[in-house]
């Protein structure tokens, strides 16, 4: 399934963050989305997810149009943003979980387990998030990357606070995801090297 943007143009106020752009995402692909901080990235990201409404332009999904919240854009697309998105007081297990469930994924918690194993978090499964530095509240966001069953993955930074062994886990992760023939759209201010067809697109300044 392909996405595709034509034309798609958002200003914050009155300044232009992107204007006209056009792009394809097509199943096996990951888009590396490039900018200096407010260049549009992540309002790019919560247009692609229907959080936010373009000025103009166009979004298809498998030929099919989108608009903001449409049901195909919510069975579609999988986004997580910068934050962590945790609740303090659920342990990881737990915030997996829920995510899981928000994500209309039905795993026994054995196998949320292993997963939560698999991304370095084995004794601290029932850890509550508070208790969790950065890095770990990442993993469990990794975990539900690992479960995701949405094929398109909309990332916002998701390697920052990821240590060498998490940001390369990350990457084992979403090339997974791009052989099984789902596709990702990820902001980042780092350099991420996915063993995937991967291609840039480079957002600047065009206040007007």
């Amino acid at each position: 399934m392909s996405l595709v943007a034509t034309g798609l143009t958002l200003s914050r106020g009155p300044r232009r963050l992107f204007a006209g752009l056009t792009f394809t995402l097509v199943p096996g692909q990951a888009l590396m989305l490039r900018g200096a901080n407010g260049s549009g990235k992540t309002s790019l990201l919560r247009v692609l997810a229907g959080l936010t409404a373009a000025d103009s332009g166009e979004l298809q999904w498998h030929g099919a149009r989108w608009v903001p919240l449409c049901a195909g854009q919510r069975a579609a697309a999988l986004y997580l943003g910068h934050a962590n998105a945790l609740k303090d007081e659920l342990t990881a297990a737990e915030n997996l979980a829920e995510s899981l469930g928000f994500d209309g994924v039905n795993l026994e918690p054995d196998a949320q387990r292993k997963c939560l194993d698999r991304v370095g978090l084995a004794h601290r499964h029932h850890l509550q998030a508070r208790r969790l530095s950065q890095g770990q509240k990442r993993r469990v966001g990794l975990a539900r990357l690992a479960l995701a069953s949405k094929p398109l993955w909309l990332l916002d930074e998701p390697t920052n606070a990821l240590d060498a062994e998490g940001a390369a886990l990350f990457t084992s992760v979403v090339a997974e995801h791009l052989r099984r023939g789902g596709t990702a759209c990820i902001a980042s201010h780092l350099p991420i090297a996915i063993d995937a067809p991967v291609s840039e697109l480079v957002l600047g300044d065009v206040a007007k």
